[in-house]
């Protein structure tokens, strides 16, 4: 009981520490179309206001109308307006303060085999990795892999991450930075499938470096009927075709890889 209090509280500190990085950290992002924002003029509440910025970055602003406000920073906003205030002859000095309330043009899209897809908010930096545990991690189902769809210098790109290899390595240097507009689809396990003499045929997950022979444990172990000599398996080739192989215990299985499990015939 202690112990499960324990990781209760641990993980309330995680994810306390996760949110308070998460805001802290918005004023270091641009503003963007759909982005909602609360301004505040100090001494002057009748020039608050609450405005979603437009397609064209533009937010409609007492006394001065239109301000193009996207892709600056909130403290580059908050001087922005509070010069036209001054520049116009509205106020003598203007002390303005920009909140974003809602931030929807920095979003990564998190789909695949994830507990929690998604679009989440992008607040400061954020890699593959911080974005995965916001969305919960990999599902059980999920494979090694992560696909990168991403946009720079107006190239659209893509990178596949092996996130087994890259923490049991301890090499981070493929947990790229992401950016909004990014996605990240975290790939389905590859699977191998099991029929024949077997107790419980069927199609399972396929681990790394998994024999014929784990294959067959997984599967339930054999039948009464069932007999390893003769094991075959139908394999697909990168062209798609098909071939049908013999295989020994030790023998490493492939992605999508059919085992059949022969009838002894004594």
């Amino acid at each position: 009981m202690i112990i499960k209090i324990c990781k209760i509280f641990f993980h309330t500190l995680v994810l306390a520490f996760l949110l308070s990085a998460f805001t802290a950290r918005a004023s270091d992002m641009p503003l963007g179309t759909g982005d909602v924002v609360k301004i505040a003029v100090f001494g002057n509440p009748d020039l608050s206001l609450v405005a979603k910025i437009s397609e064209m970055g533009s937010i409609t602003f007492p006394l001065v109308g239109d301000v193009k406000v996207g892709e600056l920073s909130t403290a580059d906003a908050e001087k922005k307006i509070a010069g036209l205030l001054t520049e116009g002859g509205f106020l003598r000095t203007a002390q303005v303060n920009i909140l974003v309330t809602e931030l929807e043009s920095q979003q990564v899209s998190m789909l695949g085999q994830v507990l929690h897809p998604g679009r989440y908010p992008i607040k400061g930096p954020r890699s593959v990795t911080d974005m995965l545990a916001l969305a919960g991690g990999v599902g059980p189902d999920g494979g090694d892999t992560a696909t990168i769809i991403f946009t720079r210098d107006g190239r659209v790109s893509r990178q596949v991450i092996n996130l087994v290899d890259m923490i049991q390595a301890a090499d981070m240097t493929a947990n790229m930075r992401l950016i909004g507009g990014d996605i990240v689809y975290v790939d389905r396990a590859h699977k191998f499938y099991i029929y024949g003499e077997v107790q419980h045929p069927g199609g399972y997950r396929l681990e790394r470096d998994m024999s014929v022979m784990q294959a067959l444990s997984i599967g339930g172990g054999l039948t009464p009927r069932g007999t390893e000599r003769g094991l075959r398996v139908r394999r697909r080739d990168a062209n798609g075709k098909t071939a049908t192989l013999s295989l020994k215990n030790d023998d490493e299985l492939k992605p999508d890889d059919v085992v059949y499990v022969q009838e002894s015939l004594f």
